[in-house]
Formats: structure tokens, C-alpha cells, sequence
């Protein structure tokens, strides 16, 4: 008997499906991140393969800042109507209105970093041990050395000196009271390789990641979309674009490619190539060469 053939899409997959599980079987209450863009999406359907016709083991979890798309926001609600699984929102703005944080000022204010605190106070409330994330190694060098399991201490804080081996698919989701695991499925999936499993299943996304006419302005050499979220100033020339948007954040943090891609197949011809990760287009990774470690290592994503 001829042994099947996998192709390299089957054998992601299945490595992704396997952790899933692992993470419903090592852990008492998991959660999964879901932010609408394009990797959580892509979750959401591995999660479908490990655990249909039963329900997920874990809700869906999003972190509101209240400068999203609406594309988004549209997105999610009708996809958990969809699936019929549950959703539980945390929001920014209650941070904000409790004092717990504040919100930046100036031109190039954003929420995206305040997310954390939020966050933390979500796992807290609904006593989180693990929470399940899109993140790649692929993306960022932060997130290139950091593990499948990646344990967080009691107060969120991720060290990237204290990493435990993980040797072969063997995961330890050991912890002690107080700390949580963030759980990266698709880290060894590149951006490439999500849009070919997404064309693969023939899966939705929400329409700001194919061309379209926008108006944006100009800022840092990127250009944004223009909303009132953005604090524009007579400065700021609105101008319409064909834009199409690579990751999917905060309105204020992310910026659009010029793009003619509407279809599938020529968004990955363009990503095959592009010289510049998808996080090239993330103003909030620009604020230092170590960006993304820093508010990791504060309790971010």
C-alpha cells in the first residue's frame, strides 16, 4: 500500500491542529485571541477541523481599542453568528474611563499599546490559563524567538531568557498559579503560506485586505487611512487611493499598501514579491528597534 502524500499546506495544518488540542487537553480554561485579521481568521478554521461538530473548547476573545475597521467589527459579528460560538469583548475605552490608563496624545497617538493592561484585566476576570494566538515567527524578530508556549508570569510579563525547550511536538503547559500560556498555532506558518491555505479553503475575510478606493493621508511615509482617529490637522492632505490593507490593527497604527490586488491570486503573486514583512506597515513597531519585545515583555499579545 502506497503511503499518501501530504503536501507542505497538510503538514502545517496538521501541526497547528495538533497544538489546539494539546492546549484543550493541558489547560482548565484556554481562550482564543481573535482580532479579525487574516491569522485568527485562519484559527478559527483550524479550530473547526480539531474539534467539529462539537463546540470549541475555549470562547473567542477580542480586545476592543474602539479604533477598528468597521469592515472588521462587521466581519466578527457575523462570523460568530456563523459558528455560534462565544464571544467576549474587552474594551479599551473602559481602561481608559477607569483611570487604569491613558490615552496618548498628539499626532501619532494610538491605542494599540494600551491593549495590554486590557487584556490582562480580560485573562484576570475569566481566570485564563492559556490564550491562543495568530502570531508568526515570520512577522517580526521578537516573535521569531519566541516559543509555541510561550509562558507568561503572573503578571503577564514574558522573558524571553526563561523559555522552556520544546523538543520534537512535545509542549509543557505546566504552570503555576497566577501565570498563563499564549499559544502560537500557525508560528511556523509564513504570510505566504496563510494566503495559500486561505485559498485553499476557499475562506471570507473582511474586504479592506483586497483593493479598493480609500481616502488617506500621507504620515511617516505610510499611508493611512483617514479617520477621525488619526488627529489630522491642516497639514494632512486627503487624497483617494487603490490601497489594500496587509495586517489588520488599530486604525491609528495601521498603514495601507497602493495596491491593484482584488483577487486571491494576485495577492500572493505580490507577496511573493515583496521585499517587506507585513509588521513593515505597523507604525506602533516603529517606535523602537525593540518595539514589539518591549510590550511583550509587559503583557502584550
Amino acid at each position: 500500500m502506497q503511503a499518501q502524500k501530504l503536501d507542505y499546506l497538510d503538514e502545517l495544518e496538521a501541526e497547528a491542529i495538533h497544538i489546539l488540542r494539546e492546549v484543550a487537553g493541558q489547560f482548565e480554561k484556554p481562550a482564543l485571541l481573535f482580532s479579525g485579521g487574516k491569522d485568527s481568521i485562519t484559527l478559527v478554521r483550524l479550530a473547526e477541523k480539531a474539534f467539529r461538530p462539537g463546540k470549541f473548547p475555549f470562547p473567542l476573545v477580542h480586545i476592543d481599542t474602539g479604533h477598528n475597521f468597521e469592515e472588521t467589527i462587521i466581519y466578527r459579528d457575523q462570523m460568530v453568528e456563523r459558528l455560534g460560538e462565544k464571544l467576549i469583548v474587552g474594551y479599551v475605552q473602559d481602561a481608559i474611563d477607569q483611570g487604569k490608563v491613558l490615552e496618548q496624545k498628539g499626532k501619532n497617538a494610538s491605542r494599540n499599546a494600551l491593549q495590554t493592561v486590557t487584556l490582562l484585566d480580560t485573562i484576570a476576570e475569566h481566570g485564563f490559563d492559556a490564550c491562543i494566538g495568530g502570531a508568526r515567527r515570520d512577522e517580526e524578530k521578537a516573535r521569531a524567538k519566541e516559543r509555541i508556549f510561550s509562558v507568561r508570569d503572573e503578571f503577564g510579563q514574558w522573558d524571553p531568557k526563561r523559555q522552556r525547550p520544546e523538543l520534537w511536538n512535545i509542549y509543557n503547559g505546566r504552570i503555576q498559579k497566577g501565570e498563563n500560556v499564549r499559544v502560537f498555532p500557525i508560528s511556523n506558518w509564513t504570510e505566504l503560506d496563510v494566503w495559500n491555505y486561505i485559498r485553499r479553503e476557499k475562506m471570507d475575510l473582511p474586504s479592506i485586505y483586497f483593493a479598493h478606493q480609500r481616502d488617506c493621508i500621507t504620515r511617516n511615509g505610510q499611508l493611512m487611512a483617514a479617520s477621525p482617529y488619526l488627529n489630522m490637522d491642516e497639514e494632512d492632505l486627503i487624497v483617494s487611493r487603490k490601497v489594500r490593507f496587509r495586517t489588520v490593527g488599530d486604525m491609528s497604527c495601521t498603514a495601507a499598501v497602493a495596491s491593484e490586488a482584488d483577487q486571491i491570486d494576485d495577492i500572493i503573486a505580490e507577496i511573493s514579491a515583496s521585499k517587506i514583512s507585513e509588521r513593515g506597515a505597523r507604525l506602533d513597531d516603529k517606535v523602537s528597534e525593540a518595539a514589539m519585545e518591549d510590550r511583550k515583555k509587559g503583557g502584550y499579545f
